[in-house]
């Protein structure tokens, strides 16, 4: 498939569309908060901690220290992580793909505690507790 002038054109016009919105003109790993810190061209600054950005949790200063930004303004890079924020995306609260946030709000949920959660597993106990594992043979 060939790209033709008026699909440039498109794109060019998408990109300017996301741009009015903000763009990312700075960007560092702050050691000391365990952050990333954006700074915008509107003038706002974005602190995110990095244990909730997927695919920086975890990683190593050094490496979180080295962040490149994209022509645009519209996307971080860490190229020893091999790692990738979309800056729009992350305004918006999404700090990583669906899968992977999925995963985190079902580890976040299992350690919520309740009082219908306490009764339930009580309730449970008096019953003889969880079920054993049958090994399938």
């Amino acid at each position: 498939m060939a790209l033709t002038e008026r699909d440039v054109e498109r794109a060019n016009r998408s990109m300017a569309e996301l741009r009015e919105n903000g763009f990312a003109v700075a960007a560092r790993y702050d050691r000391r908060a365990a952050r990333i810190v954006i700074d915008m061209n509107t003038g706002v600054q974005i602190a995110v901690p990095v244990d909730l950005v997927e695919g920086l949790a975890g990683a190593s200063p050094a490496d979180l220290a080295d962040i490149e930004i994209g022509p645009a303004g519209l996307g971080l890079h860490w190229p020893r992580l091999d790692a990738d924020v979309y800056v729009p995306a992350l305004l918006q609260g999404v700090l990583g793909s669906k899968r992977w946030m999925a995963a985190q709000l079902g580890a976040a949920g299992g350690k919520v505690r309740s009082r219908a959660k306490t009764a339930a597993s009580r309730e449970n106990g008096r019953k003889g507790g969880r079920p054993r594992k049958v090994a399938a043979g």
